[in-house]
């Protein structure tokens, strides 16, 4: 294969001490992201009150804190920018390692923020300032990521290198909610309200200091480095122009990512929510489950990326992509009505999702050349998730407040036939084509390879 379709054509197999470091470097830091994201989101309700008071003129602490969630996201894009470009210039290595030390302190920022009842609204516009430098950081990361583990990763094992970093959102999402059945088992709820809370944003900032040093000690991408040699002085093409010339890869990295992301926070962040409106559940019970539904996640995430690389991307991406259409309103419409369980809904709800996400990483890394990769990446899928994954949350609780929750189903099934639609335009992007086919040969020519 060409550079251009990311191919990693020096090294193979799962062995060396190099593999072992580029893949820990990508995952870890996919730990701490998932981890620190998302640990917002399921303490909102329990430091709402301490940071956003309880509001006025009938906007509640808990929607204000979401929408601080939502502002974040917000900032996303212009971090996807600037680190994408640093990371497409300076190295992926460079990239990796500022913006999860960015993540690091705003992440101890949080945990030492003042509440109201000390510094009054200042707490608040404090806590949207840490929310939008963390935006930035986020913003930089993922598509970072993609690109590493796309250079990176040996043709053989591709998919599983991708699920295997991507699973690094997965389980930072466990350890979330790990780290709140903790708090909530030792603090209980109003220990959590009375600045327990703190505590979990303090293993954060640790997490992602432990990162940063991970990630010092990675090698560089290998195929980055030859496309810096090939790169002419002047020779990178302007943002807008890279948009337009690979215009049906940024469709696809936007229909993509909005499956991935509005199945990820409905399924893996706000289901246990969404139950507890129906009364089918109590919010604290569902929550606690969820750390089962996410190891389910997580291996079955892994599964699908071992056969991605035995059977093939497009075998598994048709079945994977495809069956969140006609399952997600099935399995709703049986939680809303008290005929399925909320924890068999969890569980098939998550493994859906996993679906999608086990060969995401790569998937989207193959549709752009090495020079343009983290940027061109990076902006659309950050633009697509704060447009539609940061304000998830957001959208739920307005509807919920409306008495209009009966539209999420709807919402979320139109969504999450996005990465459908992108799997028939990924093909008539050539290079993305060539790439596929090109692996699919190698497993006819040896089977059982992977």
């Amino acid at each position: 294969m060409t550079d251009h379709i990311g191919t990693a054509p020096v090294r193979d197999g799962l062995h060396g001490g190099g593999r072992r470091r580029e893949l820990a470097a990508a995952t870890v830091g996919s730990v701490v992201e998932s981890f620190d994201w998302n640990l917002y989101a399921v303490l909102a309700p329990y430091f709402a009150a301490d940071l956003f008071g309880h509001g006025k003129g009938g906007v509640n602490g808990v929607l204000a804190a979401y929408a601080t969630f939502a502002v974040g996201f917000v900032a996303r894009p212009v971090g996807s920018y600037l680190i994408g470009r640093l990371s497409d210039t300076r190295g992926r290595r460079l990239a990796l390692s500022l913006g999860m030390a960015v993540i690091a302190v705003a992440s101890l920022g949080l945990a030492a923020l003042p509440g109201q009842r000390s510094i009054g609204v200042w707490a608040a516009v404090l806590a949207v300032v840490v929310r939008v430098v963390q935006g930035l950081a986020f913003g930089g990361e993922a598509p970072s990521v993609a690109a590493y583990v796309t250079e990176t990763a040996p043709p053989r094992h591709r998919f599983a290198f991708s699920s295997v970093s991507y699973g690094g959102i997965i389980l930072g999402s466990l350890l979330s909610f790990g780290v709140l059945t903790a708090l909530i088992r030792t603090l209980g709820k109003s220990g959590l309200e009375n600045g327990g809370w703190r505590w979990g944003f303090l293993v954060a900032a640790l997490l992602g200091l432990g990162a940063v040093w991970v990630r010092r000690a990675a090698p560089e991408s290998e195929e980055f480095h030859r496309a810096r040699a090939r790169q002419r002085p002047g020779g990178r093409p302007p943002f807008l122009r890279t948009l337009r010339e690979h215009r049906r890869s940024v469709f696809t990295v936007f229909l993509n990512t909005l499956g991935g992301t509005v199945g990820y926070y409905f399924a893996l962040t706000y289901l246990p929510q969404y139950a507890a409106a129906y009364h089918v559940i109590d919010k604290e019970t569902a929550a606690s489950f969820m750390t089962v539904v996410l190891a389910v996640v997580l291996v079955t995430m892994l599964l699908t990326g071992a056969a991605a690389d035995r059977f093939g991307l497009l075998p598994v991406a048709r079945i994977g992509f495809w069956l969140p259409v006609p399952a997600v309103p099935v399995l709703l419409a049986g939680l809303r009505g008290g005929w399925l369980s909320f924890q068999l809904v969890a569980v098939l709800l998550g493994m859906l999702v996993a679906t999608v996400l086990g060969t995401l990483n790569v998937f989207t890394g193959l549709l752009f050349p090495t020079e343009v990769r983290a940027v061109g990446l990076g902006v659309v899928n950050a633009a697509t998730i704060a447009a539609f994954g940061g304000s998830f949350p957001l959208l739920a609780e307005w509807l919920g407040d409306h008495h209009r929750l009966g539209l999420i189903p709807f919402y979320v099934t139109v969504c999450t036939a996005g990465p459908a639609v992108g799997l028939l335009t990924a093909m008539r992007v050539p290079s993305f084509a060539a790439a596929v086919q090109e692996a699919e040969a190698g497993i006819q020519r040896t089977p059982g390879s992977a």
